[in-house]
């Protein structure tokens, strides 16, 4: 069939390539959100071809098992463990004129495996969620889920992130950053240049990875013994680091899912207290399954504004599709903006899916207004 045919041709249902895996410290976290996408996409509807990328980057064909992409007792799941072919692989199209996904295997001729209408990319991450695959399937003019290669990295990016935000005139709380340069060239420059930041806006401080998420490389740092030791561990996930201060208030959570009339929020969603966590960590969120109050127990004022809020981050950085935007309001009763996620944690338990829930869009109707918005979409600049 020609690459001209529509995909919405009554010759064939549509054909969605779900990616996962990768090589970010999220790995694990993108299989499990590929497992509830896989189990929740409308096989009546779409036909799916599920496409894992290894954590040294290969691409392989996987196992079509939502139920071996779990994390059972404590144990996280690999696209490793999903795949039989040590040296297969896929190869996507490079150029708009044919969307063909073919297989190669050491020995063997390379195999057709058909064309693919809209890419469904479940990475969280480098090289996944920060505009490298979506530039690359700009370039192969295939349509795809999610935002796009600028909104991608802005999203990735904590540090421009935030100056995007202030640009618009979103509140942002105190931060400072250390540049890669900045580390390697001069430590006690760098080192002083964050205890000059907690002598203005106090103890404690966290120290994070500038381009990571699910909480990975986070540290709570409560005085300056334990600085190094958590720059250190941020610096494990990302060269760059952000240093943020405390804000003290509520953790926040709205949802943002682009309709045919624009972006809409969900209800929002409150993250109380993990007891047994110092924060709402990577364990918390994934291994101890601790879970939000939605909807959050706002006021209909701060639920409003909450809302718009989250909207107006997603317009800022000129998401498409899906945008989890996280918030503190704090004691004085104000809205600060944490941070946007342009591919939000998707899992069965994820706030994300929570909220739309809670707002009245079920799972599946959730992953299927996210493909036809794809398709929708034309790539190329926009």
């Amino acid at each position: 069939m020609s690459s001209e045919t529509s995909p919405q041709s009554p010759e064939r249902k549509p054909r969605v390539a779900v990616v996962f895996g990768g090589r970010s410290s999220e790995h694990a976290i993108s299989v499990v959100t590929a497992g509830a996408v896989l189990r929740a996409i409308d096989r009546a509807k779409y036909d799916v071809l599920p496409i894992g990328i290894t954590t040294d980057g290969r691409w392989v064909l996987t196992a079509d098992d939502p139920e071996r992409m779990t994390i059972a007792d404590r144990s996280l799941p690999s696209v490793e463990q999903l795949t039989d072919s040590a040296d297969g692989g896929v190869l996507l199209p490079v150029t708009p004129a044919s969307r063909e996904v073919v297989y190669t295997e050491s020995g063997a001729v390379p195999k057709a495996l058909g064309e693919v209408d809209v890419v469904f990319p479940v990475l969280h991450g480098p090289y996944g969620e920060d505009g490298t695959l979506q530039g690359m399937l700009e370039l192969a003019g295939i349509p795809y889920v999610g935002a796009g290669v600028l909104a991608s990295a802005v999203g990735q990016d904590k540090e421009y992130m935030k100056r995007v935000f202030t640009s618009f005139g979103l509140p942002v709380g105190p931060y400072v950053v250390i540049r890669p340069r900045e580390w390697e060239n001069d430590q006690a420059g760098a080192r002083k240049k964050i205890v000059d930041f907690a002598g203005e806006h106090g103890w404690p401080l966290f120290v994070k990875p500038a381009r990571a998420g699910s909480s990975m490389g986070i540290t709570k740092v409560d005085d300056l013994s334990g600085l190094d030791e958590a720059i250190a561990e941020a610096r494990r996930h990302d060269p760059k680091i952000l240093v943020e201060s405390l804000l003290r208030g509520r953790e926040i959570e709205c949802g943002v899912l682009e309709f045919e009339d624009g972006p809409r929020a969900s209800v929002p969603a409150e993250i109380p207290p993990v007891s047994a966590h110092d924060f709402y960590d990577f364990e918390a969120k994934y291994i101890d399954s601790a879970s939000g109050i939605v909807p959050a127990p706002l006021s209909e004022e701060e639920t409003r504004r909450v809302q718009e809020l989250a909207v107006e981050a997603f317009d800022a950085a000129s998401c498409e599709g899906l945008v989890r935007a996280d918030f503190f309001l704090t004691e004085d009763g104000e809205f600060v903006i944490n941070e946007i996620n342009t591919m939000p944690g998707f899992t069965p338990i994820s706030m994300y899916p929570r909220m739309w829930q809670e707002t009245g869009v079920e799972y599946p109707e959730l992953v299927d207004r996210l493909v036809q918005a794809a398709l929708r979409r034309s790539t190329g600049l926009r």
